[in-house]
């Protein structure tokens, strides 16, 4: 075997060097003069001026105060007045199926009940977060909390 006779692999192609001399006369193969034909030219893209005269989104505008959380659907005792009836439990499903409630992005909400209005019947709370005017409501008309997750 002579050098002369090797022959290159496919996958390891010499890259093709532009403007270095040889036998490409005038542009060199570059085609045009100015910025396109230097050496290490950096041309701006397009997409960046127009990305640039976006404005800038800073913090989040005028909701800059709204906070983040989730926020619990709000239940007053005068709602479960209407829907339950004496003996029944109130829980985030059960209201769901009521009417009371309804599902946000597709989840049942966490739900919290307001001491707004008077209850008579004697309702299971669980799995609610519950106020502690409407639990003292809700004890003095015979019902009961069974979570403890009272605010």
């Amino acid at each position: 075997m002579q050098f002369h006779s090797l022959k290159r692999k496919n996958s390891h192609h010499r890259p093709k060097y532009v403007g270095r001399g040889g036998k490409r006369g005038k542009t060199a193969g570059r085609g045009t003069k100015g910025q396109n034909a230097r050496a290490g030219r950096k041309k701006r893209p397009e997409m960046r001026d127009i990305i640039k005269k976006l404005p800038k989104l800073r913090g989040r505008g005028k909701n800059s105060n709204v906070s983040i959380e989730r926020k619990p659907f709000v239940v007053n005792l005068e709602q479960l007045e209407k829907a339950f009836t004496s003996g029944d439990t109130v829980s985030p499903k059960t209201l769901l199926a009521k009417g009371v409630i309804e599902l946000r992005g597709g989840k049942t909400a966490v739900v919290k009940i307001l001491g707004d209005g008077t209850i008579s019947k004697k309702l299971i709370v669980s799995d609610c977060l519950i106020s502690k005017p409407a639990k003292e409501k809700l004890v003095a008309a015979g019902g009961s909390v069974v979570e403890k997750m009272a605010v």
